[in-house]
Protein backbone atom coordinates (compact mmCIF):
# COMPACT_ATOMS: atom_id res chain seq x y z
CA UNK A 1 0.00 0.00 0.00
CA UNK A 2 1.61 3.26 -1.12
CA UNK A 3 1.74 6.29 1.13
CA UNK A 4 -0.33 9.35 0.38
CA UNK A 5 2.76 11.49 -0.23
CA UNK A 6 2.88 13.76 -3.28
CA UNK A 7 4.90 11.32 -5.36
CA UNK A 8 5.00 8.22 -3.18
CA UNK A 9 8.74 8.59 -2.60
CA UNK A 10 8.41 9.94 0.96
CA UNK A 11 6.09 9.11 3.84
CA UNK A 12 3.36 11.67 4.56
CA UNK A 13 4.07 13.35 7.91
CA UNK A 14 0.95 14.79 9.56
CA UNK A 15 1.81 14.45 13.25
CA UNK A 16 3.82 16.95 15.29
CA UNK A 17 6.68 14.51 15.88
CA UNK A 18 8.27 12.13 13.37
CA UNK A 19 11.08 9.66 14.12
CA UNK A 20 13.14 8.10 11.34
CA UNK A 21 14.74 4.85 12.49
CA UNK A 22 16.55 1.92 10.86
CA UNK A 23 19.90 0.16 10.71
CA UNK A 24 23.03 2.08 9.72
CA UNK A 25 23.37 3.05 6.08
CA UNK A 26 19.74 2.67 5.00
CA UNK A 27 19.29 6.41 4.36
CA UNK A 28 17.57 7.71 7.50
CA UNK A 29 19.26 11.11 7.30
CA UNK A 30 18.51 11.52 3.59
CA UNK A 31 14.80 10.76 3.97
CA UNK A 32 14.49 12.79 7.19
CA UNK A 33 16.06 15.83 5.49
CA UNK A 34 13.93 15.47 2.37
CA UNK A 35 10.78 15.12 4.47
CA UNK A 36 11.64 18.20 6.54
CA UNK A 37 12.35 20.18 3.36
CA UNK A 38 9.01 19.15 1.88
CA UNK A 39 7.11 20.15 5.06
CA UNK A 40 8.85 23.54 5.07
CA UNK A 41 7.89 23.96 1.41
CA UNK A 42 4.27 23.50 2.46
CA UNK A 43 4.55 26.51 4.76
CA UNK A 44 5.16 24.61 8.00
CA UNK A 45 7.67 25.61 10.67
CA UNK A 46 9.97 22.60 11.00
CA UNK A 47 12.79 21.66 13.35
CA UNK A 48 15.09 18.85 12.16
CA UNK A 49 17.03 17.11 14.95
CA UNK A 50 19.81 14.53 14.62
CA UNK A 51 20.87 12.29 17.50
CA UNK A 52 23.31 10.25 15.41
CA UNK A 53 26.87 10.23 16.88
CA UNK A 54 28.22 10.28 13.33
CA UNK A 55 25.72 12.86 12.10
CA UNK A 56 26.36 14.48 8.73
CA UNK A 57 23.34 16.77 8.95
CA UNK A 58 25.59 19.83 8.61
CA UNK A 59 26.97 18.48 5.33
CA UNK A 60 23.56 17.52 3.92
CA UNK A 61 22.01 20.91 4.75
CA UNK A 62 25.19 22.88 3.93
CA UNK A 63 24.91 24.66 7.28
CA UNK A 64 27.12 24.50 10.41
CA UNK A 65 24.87 23.25 13.21
CA UNK A 66 25.09 23.32 16.99
CA UNK A 67 22.90 22.21 19.86
CA UNK A 68 20.42 25.07 19.37
CA UNK A 69 18.17 25.58 16.32
CA UNK A 70 19.92 27.14 13.32
CA UNK A 71 17.89 28.52 10.43
CA UNK A 72 18.71 26.94 7.07
CA UNK A 73 19.51 29.65 4.54
CA UNK A 74 17.29 29.50 1.48
CA UNK A 75 14.66 27.29 3.15
CA UNK A 76 12.11 29.49 4.95
CA UNK A 77 10.61 27.76 7.96
CA UNK A 78 13.32 25.09 8.35
CA UNK A 79 15.76 24.99 11.28
CA UNK A 80 18.03 22.18 12.47
CA UNK A 81 20.21 21.16 15.39
CA UNK A 82 22.51 18.31 16.38
CA UNK A 83 22.12 16.55 19.70
CA UNK A 84 25.73 15.53 20.35
CA UNK A 85 25.41 12.12 22.06
CA UNK A 86 29.13 11.91 22.82
CA UNK A 87 29.14 15.33 24.49
CA UNK A 88 25.92 14.47 26.31
CA UNK A 89 27.44 11.17 27.44
CA UNK A 90 30.61 12.92 28.60
CA UNK A 91 28.55 15.39 30.66
CA UNK A 92 26.41 12.54 32.03
CA UNK A 93 29.55 10.55 32.85
CA UNK A 94 31.10 13.48 34.69
CA UNK A 95 27.91 14.07 36.68
CA UNK A 96 28.11 10.48 37.86
CA UNK A 97 31.88 10.19 38.38
CA UNK A 98 32.82 13.72 39.41
CA UNK A 99 31.66 13.53 43.04
CA UNK A 100 33.96 10.57 43.64
CA UNK A 101 37.16 12.16 42.33
CA UNK A 102 39.60 12.55 45.21
CA UNK A 103 37.47 10.22 47.31
CA UNK A 104 37.96 6.83 45.60
CA UNK A 105 41.29 5.41 44.34
CA UNK A 106 42.36 6.30 40.80
CA UNK A 107 41.78 2.71 39.64
CA UNK A 108 38.19 2.84 40.87
CA UNK A 109 37.60 6.15 39.04
CA UNK A 110 38.96 4.67 35.80
CA UNK A 111 36.66 1.68 36.29
CA UNK A 112 33.63 3.95 36.70
CA UNK A 113 34.59 6.00 33.64
CA UNK A 114 34.82 2.85 31.52
CA UNK A 115 31.47 1.68 32.84
CA UNK A 116 29.99 4.86 31.34
CA UNK A 117 31.73 4.46 27.96
CA UNK A 118 29.33 1.95 26.44
CA UNK A 119 26.61 2.36 23.85
CA UNK A 120 23.86 2.22 26.48
CA UNK A 121 25.27 5.27 28.27
CA UNK A 122 25.54 7.21 25.02
CA UNK A 123 21.98 6.22 24.17
CA UNK A 124 20.52 7.28 27.51
CA UNK A 125 22.42 10.56 27.39
CA UNK A 126 21.02 11.28 23.92
CA UNK A 127 17.54 10.37 25.16
CA UNK A 128 18.13 12.75 28.04
CA UNK A 129 18.63 15.55 25.53
CA UNK A 130 15.72 14.91 23.18
CA UNK A 131 13.26 13.95 25.94
CA UNK A 132 13.37 17.65 26.72
CA UNK A 133 12.47 18.40 23.09
CA UNK A 134 9.56 15.94 23.22
CA UNK A 135 8.30 17.54 26.42
CA UNK A 136 7.65 20.76 24.51
CA UNK A 137 10.27 23.06 25.93
CA UNK A 138 11.12 26.57 24.73
CA UNK A 139 13.13 25.20 21.80
CA UNK A 140 10.32 23.19 20.20
CA UNK A 141 7.40 25.43 21.09
CA UNK A 142 7.99 27.62 18.03
CA UNK A 143 7.67 24.75 15.53
CA UNK A 144 4.76 22.90 13.92
CA UNK A 145 6.79 19.73 13.32
CA UNK A 146 9.86 18.22 14.94
CA UNK A 147 11.57 15.59 12.74
CA UNK A 148 14.11 13.33 14.46
CA UNK A 149 16.85 11.56 12.53
CA UNK A 150 17.53 8.38 14.58
CA UNK A 151 15.11 7.16 17.25
CA UNK A 152 15.76 5.47 20.60
CA UNK A 153 15.91 1.69 20.67
CA UNK A 154 13.22 -0.49 22.16
CA UNK A 155 15.53 -1.41 25.03
CA UNK A 156 15.83 2.21 26.14
CA UNK A 157 12.09 2.79 25.82
CA UNK A 158 11.28 -0.33 27.83
CA UNK A 159 13.66 0.67 30.59
CA UNK A 160 12.25 4.19 30.83
CA UNK A 161 8.61 3.10 30.68
CA UNK A 162 8.85 0.63 33.57
CA UNK A 163 7.05 1.44 36.85
CA UNK A 164 9.36 3.91 38.54
CA UNK A 165 10.58 1.98 41.56
CA UNK A 166 13.79 3.97 41.40
CA UNK A 167 14.27 4.64 45.12
CA UNK A 168 13.36 1.11 46.21
CA UNK A 169 15.58 -0.38 43.52
CA UNK A 170 18.53 1.76 44.56
CA UNK A 171 18.07 0.78 48.18
CA UNK A 172 17.81 -2.96 47.52
CA UNK A 173 19.88 -3.52 44.35
CA UNK A 174 23.12 -5.18 45.46
CA UNK A 175 25.13 -3.39 42.76
CA UNK A 176 23.40 0.01 42.68
CA UNK A 177 24.06 0.11 38.95
CA UNK A 178 22.65 -0.92 35.62
CA UNK A 179 24.11 -1.04 32.11
CA UNK A 180 23.30 2.68 32.08
CA UNK A 181 25.38 3.31 35.18
CA UNK A 182 24.16 4.27 38.64
CA UNK A 183 20.39 4.52 38.49
CA UNK A 184 20.56 7.61 40.68
CA UNK A 185 21.52 9.47 37.52
CA UNK A 186 18.11 8.67 36.04
CA UNK A 187 16.01 9.41 39.13
CA UNK A 188 15.79 13.17 38.64
CA UNK A 189 14.46 12.81 35.08
CA UNK A 190 11.87 10.07 35.54
CA UNK A 191 8.89 12.42 35.00
CA UNK A 192 10.40 13.77 31.76
CA UNK A 193 11.16 10.25 30.55
CA UNK A 194 7.64 9.08 31.32
CA UNK A 195 6.16 11.99 29.36
CA UNK A 196 8.51 11.28 26.43
CA UNK A 197 7.53 7.61 26.27
CA UNK A 198 3.85 8.56 26.41
CA UNK A 199 4.34 11.06 23.57
CA UNK A 200 5.99 8.39 21.42
CA UNK A 201 3.00 6.08 21.95
CA UNK A 202 0.40 8.76 21.05
CA UNK A 203 -0.63 8.17 17.40
CA UNK A 204 -2.06 11.69 17.14
CA UNK A 205 1.29 13.14 18.19
CA UNK A 206 4.01 10.84 16.79
CA UNK A 207 4.78 8.93 13.60
CA UNK A 208 7.62 6.41 13.57
CA UNK A 209 9.13 5.91 10.11
CA UNK A 210 10.87 2.55 9.68
CA UNK A 211 13.51 3.10 6.99
CA UNK A 212 14.80 0.04 5.13
CA UNK A 213 16.48 -0.82 1.88
CA UNK A 214 14.89 -3.58 -0.22
CA UNK A 215 17.22 -6.31 1.01
CA UNK A 216 16.45 -9.13 3.39
CA UNK A 217 18.68 -8.12 6.29
CA UNK A 218 17.37 -4.53 6.39
CA UNK A 219 13.77 -5.74 6.16
CA UNK A 220 14.35 -8.25 8.96
CA UNK A 221 15.77 -5.45 11.13
CA UNK A 222 12.79 -3.21 10.35
CA UNK A 223 10.38 -6.02 11.29
CA UNK A 224 12.23 -6.61 14.57
CA UNK A 225 11.96 -2.89 15.36
CA UNK A 226 8.27 -2.85 14.38
CA UNK A 227 7.48 -5.67 16.78
CA UNK A 228 9.58 -4.23 19.59
CA UNK A 229 7.91 -0.83 19.34
CA UNK A 230 4.42 -2.30 18.94
CA UNK A 231 4.95 -4.22 22.18
CA UNK A 232 5.51 -0.82 23.82
CA UNK A 233 2.27 0.54 22.31
CA UNK A 234 4.18 2.61 19.73
CA UNK A 235 1.99 1.52 16.84
CA UNK A 236 1.72 4.52 14.53
CA UNK A 237 4.40 3.24 12.18
CA UNK A 238 4.98 3.56 8.45
CA UNK A 239 7.55 1.88 6.21
CA UNK A 240 9.86 3.95 4.01
CA UNK A 241 11.66 1.84 1.42
CA UNK A 242 14.81 3.53 0.18
CA UNK A 243 17.03 2.73 -2.80
CA UNK A 244 14.52 0.79 -4.91
CA UNK A 245 16.46 -0.03 -8.09
CA UNK A 246 14.74 -0.15 -11.47
CA UNK A 247 16.99 -1.67 -14.08
CA UNK A 248 17.19 0.13 -17.42
CA UNK A 249 20.05 -1.77 -19.06
CA UNK A 250 21.18 -5.31 -19.85
CA UNK A 251 24.19 -5.02 -17.57
CA UNK A 252 24.50 -8.31 -15.59
CA UNK A 253 25.18 -6.54 -12.29
CA UNK A 254 22.17 -4.25 -12.74
CA UNK A 255 19.90 -7.16 -13.65
CA UNK A 256 21.10 -9.13 -10.62
CA UNK A 257 20.54 -6.18 -8.28
CA UNK A 258 16.98 -5.66 -9.50
CA UNK A 259 16.25 -9.38 -9.19
CA UNK A 260 17.63 -9.60 -5.67
CA UNK A 261 15.58 -6.59 -4.51
CA UNK A 262 12.42 -8.04 -6.04
CA UNK A 263 12.94 -11.32 -4.19
CA UNK A 264 13.53 -9.49 -0.90
CA UNK A 265 10.30 -7.49 -1.31
CA UNK A 266 8.38 -10.61 -2.28
CA UNK A 267 9.45 -12.26 0.99
CA UNK A 268 8.89 -9.19 3.18
CA UNK A 269 7.54 -10.12 6.65
CA UNK A 270 3.74 -9.91 6.75
CA UNK A 271 3.61 -7.37 9.57
CA UNK A 272 5.90 -5.02 7.70
CA UNK A 273 4.04 -5.51 4.41
CA UNK A 274 0.80 -4.42 6.09
CA UNK A 275 2.14 -0.95 6.98
CA UNK A 276 1.53 2.14 4.90
CA UNK A 277 4.49 2.37 2.59
CA UNK A 278 6.50 4.85 0.54
CA UNK A 279 9.22 3.92 -1.94
CA UNK A 280 12.20 6.13 -2.88
CA UNK A 281 14.22 5.20 -5.93
CA UNK A 282 17.87 4.18 -6.06
CA UNK A 283 20.09 7.26 -6.00
CA UNK A 284 23.59 6.81 -7.40
CA UNK A 285 24.75 9.93 -5.59
CA UNK A 286 24.04 10.73 -1.96
CA UNK A 287 21.54 13.40 -1.00
CA UNK A 288 24.13 15.98 0.04
CA UNK A 289 23.30 19.65 -0.40
CA UNK A 290 20.03 21.51 -0.77
CA UNK A 291 20.17 21.28 -4.57
CA UNK A 292 20.32 17.46 -4.38
CA UNK A 293 17.43 17.38 -1.92
CA UNK A 294 15.31 19.60 -4.15
CA UNK A 295 16.19 17.51 -7.21
CA UNK A 296 15.09 14.40 -5.32
CA UNK A 297 11.77 16.01 -4.33
CA UNK A 298 11.08 17.10 -7.89
CA UNK A 299 12.37 13.92 -9.59
CA UNK A 300 15.10 15.74 -11.50
CA UNK A 301 17.34 13.25 -13.31
CA UNK A 302 21.11 13.19 -13.07
CA UNK A 303 23.52 13.08 -16.01
CA UNK A 304 24.66 9.61 -17.01
CA UNK A 305 28.29 8.55 -16.76
CA UNK A 306 29.92 6.07 -19.12
CA UNK A 307 33.51 5.94 -17.86
CA UNK A 308 34.67 3.69 -15.02
CA UNK A 309 36.28 5.42 -12.01
CA UNK A 310 39.90 4.96 -11.00
CA UNK A 311 41.67 5.04 -7.64
CA UNK A 312 44.72 7.23 -7.12
CA UNK A 313 47.00 4.39 -5.95
CA UNK A 314 45.41 1.53 -7.87
CA UNK A 315 42.81 -1.00 -6.77
CA UNK A 316 43.46 -2.91 -3.51
CA UNK A 317 43.78 -6.68 -3.69
CA UNK A 318 40.97 -9.08 -2.90
CA UNK A 319 40.34 -11.19 0.20
CA UNK A 320 42.97 -13.69 -0.95
CA UNK A 321 45.72 -11.23 -0.01
CA UNK A 322 44.45 -11.24 3.60
CA UNK A 323 44.22 -15.04 3.61
CA UNK A 324 47.87 -15.26 2.47
CA UNK A 325 49.05 -13.01 5.31
CA UNK A 326 46.96 -14.74 7.99
CA UNK A 327 48.01 -18.24 6.88
CA UNK A 328 51.68 -17.51 7.49
CA UNK A 329 51.15 -17.70 11.27
CA UNK A 330 50.03 -21.36 11.12
CA UNK A 331 47.34 -20.86 13.80
CA UNK A 332 45.59 -18.12 15.74
CA UNK A 333 42.36 -16.16 16.11
CA UNK A 334 40.68 -14.23 13.28
CA UNK A 335 37.76 -12.00 14.27
CA UNK A 336 35.46 -10.23 11.81
CA UNK A 337 33.89 -7.10 13.25
CA UNK A 338 31.56 -4.47 11.89
CA UNK A 339 28.01 -3.16 11.94
CA UNK A 340 25.07 -5.26 10.82
CA UNK A 341 24.58 -5.69 7.10
CA UNK A 342 28.19 -5.15 5.98
CA UNK A 343 28.84 -8.85 5.29
CA UNK A 344 31.10 -9.84 8.18
CA UNK A 345 29.51 -13.30 8.42
CA UNK A 346 30.25 -14.02 4.76
CA UNK A 347 33.82 -12.73 5.15
CA UNK A 348 34.33 -14.98 8.19
CA UNK A 349 32.96 -18.02 6.36
CA UNK A 350 35.13 -17.31 3.31
CA UNK A 351 38.27 -16.94 5.45
CA UNK A 352 37.54 -20.24 7.22
CA UNK A 353 36.90 -22.17 4.01
CA UNK A 354 40.02 -20.74 2.34
CA UNK A 355 42.27 -21.70 5.29
CA UNK A 356 40.75 -25.20 5.43
CA UNK A 357 41.22 -25.62 1.68
CA UNK A 358 44.93 -24.94 2.25
CA UNK A 359 45.15 -27.89 4.64
CA UNK A 360 44.72 -26.19 8.02
CA UNK A 361 42.46 -27.22 10.89
CA UNK A 362 39.88 -24.47 11.33
CA UNK A 363 37.08 -23.79 13.80
CA UNK A 364 34.44 -21.35 12.51
CA UNK A 365 32.26 -19.98 15.30
CA UNK A 366 29.69 -17.24 15.68
CA UNK A 367 27.74 -15.35 18.30
CA UNK A 368 25.18 -14.26 15.69
CA UNK A 369 21.68 -15.17 16.96
CA UNK A 370 20.66 -16.04 13.39
CA UNK A 371 23.66 -18.40 13.02
CA UNK A 372 24.18 -17.52 9.36
CA UNK A 373 27.51 -19.36 9.09
CA UNK A 374 25.76 -22.72 8.94
CA UNK A 375 23.56 -21.37 6.15
CA UNK A 376 26.54 -19.95 4.22
CA UNK A 377 28.41 -23.31 4.12
CA UNK A 378 26.19 -26.03 2.67
CA UNK A 379 28.58 -28.98 2.69
CA UNK A 380 31.36 -30.56 4.72
CA UNK A 381 34.85 -29.12 4.23
CA UNK A 382 37.81 -31.30 5.29
CA UNK A 383 39.51 -29.77 8.33
CA UNK A 384 36.69 -27.29 9.02
CA UNK A 385 34.35 -27.58 12.00
CA UNK A 386 31.49 -25.18 12.67
CA UNK A 387 30.52 -24.17 16.20
CA UNK A 388 28.10 -21.66 17.66
CA UNK A 389 27.94 -19.63 20.84
CA UNK A 390 24.21 -19.39 21.48
CA UNK A 391 23.57 -15.90 22.91
CA UNK A 392 20.02 -16.79 23.95
CA UNK A 393 21.16 -19.78 25.99
CA UNK A 394 24.09 -17.86 27.49
CA UNK A 395 21.93 -14.84 28.37
CA UNK A 396 19.21 -17.03 29.89
CA UNK A 397 21.78 -18.83 32.02
CA UNK A 398 23.37 -15.55 33.10
CA UNK A 399 19.98 -13.90 33.79
CA UNK A 400 18.77 -16.83 35.89
CA UNK A 401 21.93 -16.71 37.98
CA UNK A 402 21.68 -12.95 38.56
CA UNK A 403 17.97 -13.04 39.37
CA UNK A 404 18.51 -15.91 41.82
CA UNK A 405 21.23 -13.96 43.62
CA UNK A 406 20.67 -10.23 43.22
CA UNK A 407 16.92 -10.40 42.67
CA UNK A 408 16.02 -12.69 45.55
CA UNK A 409 15.17 -9.92 48.02
CA UNK A 410 13.57 -7.42 45.62
CA UNK A 411 9.89 -6.53 45.38
CA UNK A 412 7.96 -6.93 42.11
CA UNK A 413 8.74 -3.46 40.73
CA UNK A 414 12.43 -3.64 41.58
CA UNK A 415 12.65 -7.12 40.04
CA UNK A 416 11.10 -5.70 36.87
CA UNK A 417 13.80 -3.02 36.82
CA UNK A 418 16.54 -5.61 37.22
CA UNK A 419 15.02 -7.89 34.58
CA UNK A 420 14.96 -5.01 32.07
CA UNK A 421 18.56 -4.13 32.92
CA UNK A 422 19.44 -7.72 32.01
CA UNK A 423 17.84 -7.32 28.56
CA UNK A 424 20.42 -4.74 27.51
CA UNK A 425 23.00 -5.25 24.74
CA UNK A 426 25.72 -4.95 27.40
CA UNK A 427 24.28 -7.92 29.28
CA UNK A 428 24.34 -10.09 26.17
CA UNK A 429 28.00 -9.25 25.55
CA UNK A 430 28.93 -10.09 29.13
CA UNK A 431 26.90 -13.31 29.08
CA UNK A 432 28.59 -14.68 25.97
CA UNK A 433 32.00 -13.58 27.22
CA UNK A 434 32.71 -16.80 29.08
CA UNK A 435 31.86 -19.00 26.09
CA UNK A 436 33.79 -16.64 23.83
CA UNK A 437 36.88 -17.03 26.04
CA UNK A 438 36.73 -20.81 25.75
CA UNK A 439 36.50 -20.57 21.95
CA UNK A 440 39.48 -18.20 21.77
CA UNK A 441 41.51 -20.65 23.86
CA UNK A 442 41.37 -23.20 21.00
CA UNK A 443 43.42 -20.90 18.75
CA UNK A 444 46.61 -22.04 20.50
CA UNK A 445 46.72 -24.99 18.10
CA UNK A 446 44.35 -24.29 15.20
CA UNK A 447 42.82 -21.37 13.33
CA UNK A 448 39.69 -20.05 15.03
CA UNK A 449 37.60 -17.72 12.88
CA UNK A 450 35.00 -15.88 14.95
CA UNK A 451 32.12 -13.96 13.42
CA UNK A 452 30.72 -11.17 15.62
CA UNK A 453 33.09 -10.43 18.47
CA UNK A 454 32.66 -8.38 21.67
CA UNK A 455 33.05 -4.65 21.26
CA UNK A 456 36.03 -2.71 22.48
CA UNK A 457 33.91 -1.31 25.29
CA UNK A 458 33.07 -4.78 26.58
CA UNK A 459 36.72 -5.84 26.37
CA UNK A 460 37.71 -2.82 28.42
CA UNK A 461 34.91 -3.48 30.87
CA UNK A 462 36.34 -6.93 31.47
CA UNK A 463 39.79 -5.41 31.99
CA UNK A 464 38.51 -3.38 34.92
CA UNK A 465 38.82 -5.37 38.14
CA UNK A 466 35.98 -3.53 39.83
CA UNK A 467 33.62 -3.76 36.87
CA UNK A 468 34.53 -7.37 36.21
CA UNK A 469 33.88 -8.47 39.76
CA UNK A 470 30.61 -6.58 39.75
CA UNK A 471 29.36 -8.37 36.64
CA UNK A 472 30.96 -11.81 36.97
CA UNK A 473 31.37 -12.09 40.72
CA UNK A 474 27.64 -11.87 41.30
CA UNK A 475 27.10 -14.99 39.19
CA UNK A 476 30.02 -17.37 39.45
CA UNK A 477 32.77 -15.97 41.65
CA UNK A 478 36.33 -16.33 40.37
CA UNK A 479 37.04 -15.94 36.67
CA UNK A 480 37.99 -19.08 34.72
CA UNK A 481 41.58 -19.29 33.43
CA UNK A 482 40.40 -18.84 29.83
CA UNK A 483 38.82 -15.50 30.79
CA UNK A 484 41.96 -14.35 32.63
CA UNK A 485 44.03 -15.17 29.53
CA UNK A 486 41.59 -13.58 27.11
CA UNK A 487 42.55 -9.91 27.10
CA UNK A 488 46.32 -10.53 26.76
CA UNK A 489 45.56 -12.85 23.83
CA UNK A 490 43.30 -10.31 22.11
CA UNK A 491 46.03 -7.69 22.48
CA UNK A 492 48.71 -10.02 21.12
CA UNK A 493 49.11 -9.37 17.35
CA UNK A 494 50.79 -12.77 16.96
CA UNK A 495 47.69 -14.50 18.36
CA UNK A 496 44.75 -12.34 17.19
CA UNK A 497 43.94 -10.66 13.89
CA UNK A 498 40.88 -8.41 13.77
CA UNK A 499 39.31 -7.73 10.38
CA UNK A 500 37.05 -4.66 10.25
CA UNK A 501 34.39 -5.14 7.57
CA UNK A 502 32.67 -2.12 6.02
CA UNK A 503 30.98 -0.85 2.85
CA UNK A 504 32.27 1.93 0.54
CA UNK A 505 29.70 4.43 1.84
CA UNK A 506 29.73 7.31 4.31
CA UNK A 507 27.86 5.85 7.30
CA UNK A 508 29.47 2.37 7.31
CA UNK A 509 32.97 3.87 6.99
CA UNK A 510 32.35 6.40 9.78
CA UNK A 511 30.98 3.65 12.03
CA UNK A 512 33.97 1.41 11.24
CA UNK A 513 36.33 4.25 12.17
CA UNK A 514 34.55 4.56 15.52
CA UNK A 515 34.92 0.80 16.03
CA UNK A 516 38.64 1.00 15.29
CA UNK A 517 39.06 3.83 17.82
CA UNK A 518 37.17 1.75 20.40
CA UNK A 519 39.44 -1.25 19.80
CA UNK A 520 42.58 0.86 20.04
CA UNK A 521 41.30 2.24 23.33
CA UNK A 522 41.22 -1.40 24.49
CA UNK A 523 44.82 -1.93 23.31
CA UNK A 524 43.85 -3.94 20.21
CA UNK A 525 45.22 -2.88 16.81
CA UNK A 526 43.04 -4.03 13.88
CA UNK A 527 44.93 -6.22 11.42
CA UNK A 528 43.11 -5.26 8.21
CA UNK A 529 40.02 -3.67 6.73
CA UNK A 530 37.74 -5.42 4.24
CA UNK A 531 35.64 -3.14 2.01
CA UNK A 532 32.71 -5.26 0.85
CA UNK A 533 30.10 -5.02 -1.93
CA UNK A 534 32.00 -2.53 -4.07
CA UNK A 535 30.36 -1.61 -7.37
CA UNK A 536 33.63 0.01 -8.44
CA UNK A 537 35.23 -3.45 -8.31
CA UNK A 538 32.28 -5.22 -9.98
CA UNK A 539 33.06 -4.16 -13.58
CA UNK A 540 29.51 -2.86 -14.04
CA UNK A 541 28.80 -0.69 -17.05
CA UNK A 542 25.25 0.26 -16.14
CA UNK A 543 25.05 4.11 -16.33
CA UNK A 544 23.33 4.47 -12.94
CA UNK A 545 25.63 2.03 -11.15
CA UNK A 546 28.67 3.70 -12.72
CA UNK A 547 27.63 6.90 -10.97
CA UNK A 548 27.53 5.02 -7.68
CA UNK A 549 30.99 3.57 -8.47
CA UNK A 550 32.39 7.08 -8.78
CA UNK A 551 30.82 7.96 -5.38
CA UNK A 552 32.69 5.06 -3.74
CA UNK A 553 36.12 6.47 -4.62
CA UNK A 554 36.56 8.95 -1.72
CA UNK A 555 35.51 6.35 0.87
CA UNK A 556 37.79 3.63 -0.49
CA UNK A 557 40.71 6.04 -0.64
CA UNK A 558 39.94 7.28 2.88
CA UNK A 559 40.18 3.72 4.22
CA UNK A 560 43.32 2.89 2.25
CA UNK A 561 45.16 6.13 2.97
CA UNK A 562 44.00 7.02 6.49
CA UNK A 563 42.52 4.03 8.35
CA UNK A 564 43.91 0.65 7.34
CA UNK A 565 47.36 -0.93 7.61
CA UNK A 566 46.22 -3.37 4.92
CA UNK A 567 43.02 -3.50 2.95
CA UNK A 568 41.01 -5.84 0.72
CA UNK A 569 38.34 -4.73 -1.75
CA UNK A 570 35.52 -7.16 -2.57
CA UNK A 571 33.27 -6.66 -5.58
CA UNK A 572 29.47 -6.60 -5.40
CA UNK A 573 28.44 -10.14 -6.30
CA UNK A 574 25.81 -10.91 -8.90
CA UNK A 575 25.38 -14.28 -7.19
CA UNK A 576 25.64 -14.28 -3.37
CA UNK A 577 28.68 -16.33 -2.26
CA UNK A 578 26.82 -19.20 -0.61
CA UNK A 579 28.31 -22.67 -0.28
CA UNK A 580 31.83 -23.93 0.31
CA UNK A 581 32.86 -23.88 -3.35
CA UNK A 582 31.61 -20.31 -3.97
CA UNK A 583 33.15 -19.04 -0.73
CA UNK A 584 36.51 -20.64 -1.53
CA UNK A 585 36.57 -19.05 -4.98
CA UNK A 586 35.47 -15.69 -3.55
CA UNK A 587 38.29 -15.67 -1.00
CA UNK A 588 40.87 -16.60 -3.63
CA UNK A 589 39.95 -13.91 -6.15
CA UNK A 590 40.65 -10.21 -6.33
CA UNK A 591 38.65 -7.32 -7.78
CA UNK A 592 37.30 -8.05 -11.20
CA UNK A 593 38.80 -5.12 -13.07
Amino acid sequence: MMDAGSDGSLPAIETRFAFFTGKGGVGKTSLACASALRLAGQGRRVLLVSTDPASNLDEVLETPLGTLPTEIAGVPGLSALNVDPEAAAAAYRERMVGPYRGVLPTAAIHSMEEQFSGGCTVEIAAFDAFAELLAGNEITRAFDHVVFDTAPTGHTLRLLSLPSAWNEFLMTNSTGTSCLGPLAGLEKNKATYRAAVQALADPDLTTVVLVARPDRSALREAERTRCELADLSVRHQVLALNGVFRCASEDPVALAMASRQAQALEHMPDGLAALRRSAAGYLPRGLVGLASLRAFLHSTGMPSLQSAPTLSLGTPGGLGTIVDAVEAAGHGLVMTMGKGGVGKTTVAAAMAVALANRGHRVVLSTTDPAAHVSWAIDEAVPGLSIARIDPVAEVNRYRDEVMAKAGAGLDAQARAMLEEDLRSPCTEEIAVFRAFAQTVDQARDVFVVLDTAPTGHTILLMDSAEAYHREVGRTQGDAPQAVRNLLPRLRDPAYTRVLIVTLPEATPVHEAERLQADLRRAGIEPYAWVINQSLLASDTRDPVLLQRSHCEVPYIERVVHESAHRCALIAWQSEPPVGARALGAWAASGPEH
